[in-house]
């Protein structure tokens, strides 16, 4: 269907539209017209990746002299995907209607992991070091090489990509990594690099967070995106938390170890070098001695990992003189690995800031702030000097040289916290000392200061006030949508005791109490067995779920429920859990019927969908709040209460609760789909917990539910189970309408979005 919003026309692939995805649009043009970000909440299920992509690609063909480029991040290469391929479907719409001007280039960009064709590559079993055997083959020196000895091994595809130098190009098209591969056989181009150099060219990029977020990856990959950008990060409601990972770093014994023998190996290729090649050190001396600048003008099979530090902190000078030559360099390390063994042999926790850790290592290793923070600039340029390509064998040295420049340049914001042991097993040294960065705005701020519009989005990001303050940005838009439905198809309850009226929580001095894990036990055993199909179960943690499972294993009531469904484990591998995974859809197709036992904060609980069969009923046992006793998060809560005020019960709360939002969310992925909701806890009965779940969960908890037994939930689920297998009208009788068509938006227009907003 066509249809106008102000002045753009909207191409949208379908015959009907929801009227949320139609107000979702119009609250993303407000946006983009004003060229300022924005913050949007939309229920799972409801169709918003394709309401972003047709209003943004339609927004772009409607002002052709100011083209927008549109930048997508998603968090797995599973939904990369799926947005592509929504998009291809898209495309033909918009090309059915508007002939070649509406052709665009779109494409996924992925890991060499993901994109490479090479077979001998693809045979190393994990990303880095299929990104080294790639290097082995593509290297500018290697390639040298074997211009003089056909002996030494290429890779075809990227010799062929060289050779047909501009005339590499990828055709106007939508690329999903599947079809890059395709592409790159049939014309003989490695893919990798095809996606690599088109990425600046192309209307619509598909790629992972950590490409804008992450400097280091960010530096190579996303330094040519133009201003007039509009990016968009999907599913973004652990966004924070996907910022402090890209600038922290732990170092733990493995690492220092590695560093030693990465030292050593670099220390026998520099007598090498000496002995056969002096004039090269001596040339990497002479251009440091004038400055780092040369770093530009890398050939593309060279570029390795940029700086970790964020591009406006990277100082802008000529390397120190006390790490310009190589031998002194290696030496500076040397004394660097010294000081962090001695630092990790405390038998005390203890924490300090950048500023006291620096001024310690200026007075024990005698490194001081200025070599610190041109260690990684520093390594890098020696690597290319020595030639060195198995890449995956030196990320012990690589991750020292990061801890060391993000610990020479930023003085606010992080903390070094050296822990002796994991307090969870005391008995297991295992010293590890982290440089942990507190402020997810660090790393997000080069995006919104770069980037014309970022749109924030997600199924749970509430409360919607709380992200503007921990990311430190002001949206231009703020809003959370309702879900329309033509009948009730989602059933959330709080269940706050057993049928013996016993209390349950697993609130620290209750989980392992009896009479509660005997209460969860039962109430799963009474659900199976009037639940049809797939139920879905998340614990607080794999210790928690071990104990749990291990105590209903010995009472019999595992037994029990395994008389009326199978039941399915995730575990921290990820083979097994894909194993378990298959084998429950299995069980739940076939008519068997299934429980899988997850984890809040786990693979399953991120990415996984259990739509229709697969997730009649999800129930979470307690609320997912994080190991408070964490050195990390208990430093991350007083950095948040000094620097943005937000008290440290507010945060974890909503921490705790945006988890248990995304873990119900699971089982509704569209609007004909059915499920039920347990919150099994008696804290949410409590008003300041339960207000913080979304809003459209929140919308369909009735205070009759709010406060039940397992009896009574047990009466509420066969009801809502016998109104679900009613027939019903899709469109929406009785006034609800939760399918418009063309004549019906133009029709209502300004009355849908007032009636789906909060």
């Amino acid at each position: 269907m066509k249809f106008q919003i102000e002045d753009v026309t909207v191409y949208f692939p379908y015959d009907h539209i929801y009227p949320e995805q139609y107000a979702y649009m119009v609250e993303l043009k407000r946006a983009l017209d004003a060229k300022g970000h924005c913050l949007l909440e939309m229920p799972t299920g409801t169709g918003k990746t394709i309401a972003l992509l047709s209003l943004i690609t339609s927004y772009t063909l409607s002002k052709p002299n100011s083209p927008l480029k549109l930048i997508y991040c998603t968090r797995t290469v599973h939904e990369m995907e799926k947005t592509l391929a929504e998009l291809k479907l898209l495309h033909e719409y918009q090309l059915q209607h508007l002939g070649p001007q509406a052709r665009i280039l779109a494409l996924g960009l992925s890991s060499r992991k993901n994109l490479c064709v090479n077979p001998l590559v693809l045979a190393a079993e994990n990303r880095d070091s299929v990104d080294a055997a790639c290097r082995k083959l593509t290297a500018s020196w290697v390639r040298a090489m074997a211009a003089e000895n056909p002996e030494v091994p290429t890779c075809e595809f990227f010799e062929q990509y060289e050779r047909a130098g501009s005339g590499a190009v990828l055709p106007p098209g939508v690329y999903t990594l599947q079809d890059l591969r395709a592409f790159g056989i049939e014309k003989g181009w490695c893919p990798y690099f095809l996606a690599r150099h088109m990425v600046q060219f192309a209307n619509v990029v598909v790629y992972s967070y950590q490409y804008l977020l992450d400097p280091k990856v960010a530096g190579i990959i996303s330094k040519e995106m133009q201003k007039e950008s509009v990016v968009v990060f999907d599913e973004a409601h652990n966004i924070d938390n996907v910022c402090i990972e890209a600038l922290s770093v732990s170092v733990r014994r493995q690492t220092l170890e590695g560093a030693r023998r990465n030292l050593n190996k670099m220390r026998q290729e520099i007598d090498r070098f000496k002995a056969t090649d002096a004039g090269r050190l001596r040339a990497e001396y002479n251009r440091l001695v004038e400055s780092l600048a040369q770093r530009g003008n890398l050939p593309i099979g060279d570029a390795w990992l940029a700086n970790p530090a964020l591009p406006d902190d990277i100082l802008r000078e000529a390397v120190p003189g006390n790490i310009r030559k190589a031998e002194h360099f290696l030496h500076v390390l040397r004394r660097l690995v010294q000081y962090l063994e001695g630092r990790l042999e405390t038998e005390n926790v203890e924490k300090e800031s950048p500023v006291g850790f620096v001024a310690s290592i200026i007075t024990h290793a005698g490194i001081d702030q200025k070599a610190l923070k041109f260690c990684y600039d520093r390594l890098h340029s020696l690597m290319l000097t020595l030639e060195i390509t198995d890449t995956d064998e030196f990320l012990h040295i690589q991750t020292i040289c990061d801890f060391a420049t993000l610990v020479g340049t930023y003085a606010r914001g992080f903390s070094i916290i050296i822990e002796p042991f994991d307090e969870r097993m005391p008995h297991i040294p295992d010293p590890v000392l982290q440089l942990s960065c507190h402020d997810a705005s660090l790393a997000i701020k080069p995006v919104f200061e770069r980037f014309q519009s970022v749109v924030i989005t997600s199924g749970t990001l509430s409360p919607i006030d709380l992200y503007p303050r921990l990311l430190n940005f002001n949206p231009v838009v703020s809003r959370s949508f309702t879900m329309s439905l033509t009948r009730d198809c989602i059933c959330p309850m709080v269940l706050t005791r057993g049928s013996d009226q016993l209390p349950v929580s697993t609130k620290f001095d209750m989980r392992s109490d009896l009479g509660v894990v005997r209460n969860y036990g039962r109430l799963l055993l009474e659900m199976v067995s009037v639940v049809p199909d797939g139920v879905v179960c998340f614990f607080v943690s794999y210790s928690y779920m071990d104990g749990i499972v291990n105590s209903w294993n010995e009472t019999g009531i595992l037994k029990d429920i395994m008389q009326h469904k199978l039941v399915f484990i995730e575990t921290q591998d990820v083979v097994e859990t894909t194993l378990a995974l298959d084998n429950y859809r299995k069980a739940c197709d076939c008519g068997r019927g299934a429980v899988f036992f997850s984890v809040a904060r786990g693979k399953v609980a991120e990415g996984i969908d259990f739509d229709r069969h697969y997730g009649r009923l999800v129930i979470m046992f307690g609320v997912p709040f994080q190991y408070t006793l964490s050195k990390i998060l208990l430093a991350r809560l007083e950095y948040l209460r000094d620097t943005f005020q937000i008290k440290e019960g507010d945060f974890l709360t909503f921490d705790a609760l945006r988890q248990a939002a995304q873990c119900v969310g699971r089982v509704i992925r569209s609007k004909a789909d059915y499920g039920m909701m347990i919150f099994a806890d008696k804290r949410y009965s409590r008003h300041d917990k339960r207000s913080k779940l979304p809003g459209w969960i929140l919308s369909h908890l009735r205070d009759a539910h709010l406060n039940l037994s397992t009896d009574m939930a047990l009466h509420i689920a066969r009801e809502f189970l016998r109104k679900m297998a009613q027939p019903y009208d899709k469109a929406g009788g009785n006034g609800r309408r939760t399918l418009l068509s063309q004549e019906d938006l133009e029709k209502l227009g300004d009355r849908i979005i007032d009636e789906m907003l909060h």
